[in-house]
């Protein structure tokens, strides 16, 4: 008896993974690439990707698409960290990408927090095991920023470099759409949900010494906090309406 059409897709996609040309968490071709690429219809197609997903190899989202399986990274909110160091802790192998180093003048928000009008700004990439999987954007005052070079922030966390004792820092998280721009460099679809997180990082004497925007694909990341028992109330701690 001949094999099915879509067990025979199954196989050929479950061999390109386990080869690694997709690799975990990274997004599959579109169904209607896949079914030009077969020579199969979109029923077909998607009859063969269900298969591999009851086996666990693939997953999908809505406005994703499909992609290889991967448990997201947890990252917690319970203490002040670096991403690297979180990656770490999930035994994941990190490493960063400058993507633009130059001092500029602040954004309005920047400057209002940082109360500065210059400030250096470093856009990054961060990878996990060779993938992207974090875009970073930092504003740093320039009297900090001007000790510092691009070898030295593509090698290591500001947290690291900078000549000041860090205190704490508040970070809002909200749901978003991928930029285009976003979309291409964490290589998903533009439009895709995403994770954005700005955070204000603060001395030891509670002065601003950093901003930073964190861009996460949704599905590749979860934020977890431990919550103290609250007689008061069971709805969420730190819940704020966004206008």
């Amino acid at each position: 008896m001949r094999e099915p059409r879509y067990q025979a897709i199954a196989q050929e996609l479950q061999r390109r993974i386990s080869a690694g040309e997709f690799a975990a968490g990274r997004l599959l071709p579109s169904e209607s690439d896949l079914s030009r690429e077969y020579d199969a219809s979109r029923v077909t197609v998607r009859r063969a990707l269900e298969v591999l997903r009851e086996s666990g190899l693939v997953d999908s989202r809505q406005g994703f698409g499909w992609f290889v399986a991967a448990d997201p990274v947890r990252q917690s909110l319970a203490r002040l960290g670096t991403i690297e160091s979180q990656l770490t802790d999930e035994g994941v192998a990190s490493a960063r990408k400058i993507l633009d180093f130059r001092f500029v003048s602040a954004p309005p928000h920047v400057r209002e927090v940082l109360a500065c009008d210059t400030v250096l700004r470093v856009r990054r990439l961060n990878l996990a095991d060779g993938e992207p999987f974090a875009l970073v954007t930092v504003w740093c005052p320039e009297q900090y920023g001007a000790q510092l070079s691009r070898a030295q922030v593509e090698r290591a966390p500001f947290y690291d470099l900078m000549k000041v004792a860090i205190g704490g820092a508040t970070q809002s998280i909200g749901a978003a759409a991928a930029t285009a721009h976003d979309a291409d460099l964490l290589g998903i679809p533009a439009g895709s949900p995403v994770l954005r997180c700005e955070r204000i990082t603060r001395s030891a004497d509670g002065v601003a010494v950093l901003v930073s925007e964190h861009v996460f694909p949704a599905h590749l990341t979860e934020f977890v906090v431990d919550l103290p028992h609250a007689n008061a109330s069971m709805s969420p701690s730190g819940l704020r309406l966004v206008d």
